[in-house]
């Protein structure tokens, strides 16, 4: 039985056009693998980031002014707050 199994598929694998199309599948599902891997890893490019990115530091500069400091104020609410009224807040859906 296995004899006449490859009797019969040796017929089909003389077939050179045959064999280099069931090969192409596979190659070009490796192949477009490989080329999203490196397109996305880009570990051909890739670099040390740390050396190659060394910049000195230096003292901060500025003042210790402070701007826009509120203080003391007396009306801690909103003008037009209402949270106390749910019925205004929210309307029923008609």
């Amino acid at each position: 039985m296995i004899g006449e199994l490859i009797t019969a598929i040796l017929p089909l694998s003389s077939d050179d056009g045959a064999i280099w199309l069931l090969a192409a599948g596979p190659a070009g599902g490796v192949a477009t693998y490989w080329a999203v891997h490196r397109y996305y890893r880009n570990t051909d490019k890739s670099h040390h980031f740390e050396r190659d990115t060394i910049i000195e530091g230096q003292p901060v500069q500025g003042g210790e002014d402070k701007v826009g400091h509120i203080s003391k104020t007396r009306d801690s609410g909103i003008d037009g707050d209402n949270s106390g009224n749910f019925r205004q807040r929210v309307q029923r859906v008609q």
